[in-house]
């Protein structure tokens, strides 16, 4: 045990004499310096030293009564040994005189754990100060909850046999903790296992059973024993050094299955936003599923790793302040990347567009694959990819054609100038009712007008919108609404007209003009044009 060892070394120094002949409560002691005051404090309270009385020496008796000390005193070792606090002898100043570097004042901190465990001068003595005595109760009941602290009054009247330097009774107080360690993780594998499995395949969850509850039953019995081992191991009274290091190794295993659960727990989540994203209709929310869960998980591992980091003692302050220099540093050398990573969250949010939806900006003109973190992909009608930054195609005008709820459809019919005006009358109504016949046209609003008289044509426009989800479907419908038209006036008798140059010349005798003549009246027109509206006889062989 190196702190007995350690205190019986300086026994020979000048600080502990024992006179020769005295009983063994007038034993002397010193307090001139903060070493000889907590070598006080610590020396006889050891087994083979117990003398509490000198111990409670530490404590001035205008602070606290001597009863009242014995008691303290007994507790703050206590609280040094089940915390695992070893107290280096050599590291405490012998000065009479000493002064804290950062309070200027008489006074020498033991442990940065509590920073109000101290020792003070007062007058020529050096007491632990009465701000130490106000808080040993608070940190004994920390270091010992739930009535943990009866335990150290019962045990060690049980053996005082020691084997491989332990005493009957912490060997056997190992063997419960191991036990109960050992019923605990069954019990508790046995209801994640059993119970609530069983709940979820009766509910038809039976993927989320097999692939996240399963994988996280023993991580789960393990986060709940570990702390309840933390608690139960000061009480065993193990020699300082082992029992500093057994609580260092617990709270370092700790952490790892905590973030082993909510690793899986990151995967449950996310199992059930990925259902809620399946009813919606946008399809952003289906990628954004599975970069959420890359983010959280990334972000457990790493606030894990800083809590292993922590319980092990180390210093994350420095760690943590480096982090944000280097994040300032990496932040001023990728300002492309963050503002690309910022812009993809503002597609996220805002949602112009969506997986599948043909969308034009600036030069970018094609159906959109995938959204990143950084890019968006878009397949263009060449079938060749496009990685857009989100950062760029963010700050452009985006035009959505996969949000329309109908497609335009403007064209000019162009007639010949020597069409008749019935002619075009008739023509006109027949272009309306192939609108109103078709069933993917909008019925609601069209427009068809005799429109323009160009150099070389009469023109007529055709204004109207289709009612289909794709592009695949408007041209589609615009074959059928073109063969219609042409169908139309063919049985009309209309003729299309194109850019031409006419050379008129006379008419000979023996050749006719190439102009047609157009020798029906209006009601011959509107007959035809009745017929066409009835459709073929179908009927007919």
């Amino acid at each position: 045990m190196i702190l007995r060892k350690t205190v019986l070394l300086f026994l020979s120094g000048i600080f502990f004499q024992w006179s020769f002949g005295q009983s063994k409560d007038t034993l002397e002691y010193s307090l001139a310096t903060p070493y000889n005051t907590v070598l006080t404090h610590l020396l006889y309270l050891q087994e083979d030293s117990y003398r509490p009385a000198i111990a409670a020496k530490v404590f001035n008796p205008k602070d606290v009564d001597q009863e009242r000390a014995v008691v303290l005193a007994i507790k703050l070792k206590q609280v040094l040994d089940g915390q695992g606090i070893f107290v280096e002898l050599d590291d405490i100043p012998r000065s009479r005189d000493y002064l804290d570097s950062v309070t200027n004042k008489h006074r020498y901190y033991l442990t940065k754990k509590y920073p109000d465990l101290y020792v003070e001068k007062r007058g020529i003595r050096w007491y632990f100060s009465a701000k130490t005595i106000g808080k040993i109760e608070v940190w004994h009941k920390d270091t010992y909850p739930l009535g943990l602290d009866k335990l150290l009054e019962i045990a060690p009247s049980y053996g005082t046999t020691k084997i491989l330097g332990l005493h009957i009774w912490q060997l056997f107080g190992l063997l419960i903790v191991v036990l109960l360690s050992f019923i605990l993780h069954k019990l508790f594998t046995y209801f994640f296992e059993k119970l609530i499995i069983q709940l979820l395949l009766r509910l038809g969850y039976k993927k989320l059973a097999n692939e996240v509850i399963i994988p996280v039953a023993k991580p789960v019995s393990f986060l709940v024993i570990f702390p309840i081992l933390i608690l139960l191991v000061p009480v065993l009274q193990l020699p300082i050094t082992m029992n500093k290091y057994v609580i260092l190794i617990l709270k370092a295993i700790w952490p790892v299955f905590a973030i082993v659960f909510f690793y899986r727990l990151v995967d449950i989540i996310s199992f059930y936003m990925g259902k809620l994203a399946e009813k919606t209709e946008s399809t952003l929310d289906d990628q954004l599923v599975p970069l959420l869960r890359k983010v959280l998980k990334t972000f457990v591992v790493v606030v894990g790793g800083l809590f292993i980091l922590d319980n092990l003692e180390f210093d994350i302050t420095g760690l943590i302040a480096g982090i944000s220099i280097g994040g300032l540093a990496f932040a001023l050398a990728a300002q492309d990347t963050i503002k690309n990573f910022f812009g993809s969250l503002m597609i996220f949010v805002d949602r112009p567009f969506q997986v599948g939806d043909w969308i034009t900006s600036g030069d970018v003109d094609g159906t959109v694959e995938e959204v990143g973190f950084r890019s968006t992909r878009i397949r263009t009608f060449r079938n060749s990819l496009m990685y857009i930054p989100n950062g760029l195609i963010t700050n452009q005008t985006i035009d959505n054609h996969g949000l329309r709820h109908y497609r335009r459809f403007m064209t000019n019919i162009a007639l010949t100038y020597d069409t008749p005006t019935d002619l075009i009358e008739v023509f006109v109504e027949g272009l309306e009712e192939i609108v109103k016949k078709h069933p993917k046209t909008r019925k609601d609003y069209y427009e068809i007008h005799f429109n323009d008289m160009a150099d070389s044509s009469l023109n007529i426009l055709f204004y109207i919108f289709f009612k289909v989800p794709s592009w695949t479907e408007e041209l589609r419908s615009r074959h059928e609404v073109l063969l219609e038209i042409v169908k139309l006036a063919d049985q009309l008798g209309v003729n299309f007209a194109f850019p031409t140059q006419t050379l008129h010349m006379e008419t000979f005798p023996e050749k006719k003009g190439n102009s047609p003549e157009y020798t029906a009246d209006a009601a011959d027109l509107r007959k035809v044009l009745e017929e066409y509206k009835k459709g073929p006889d179908k009927t007919a062989n």
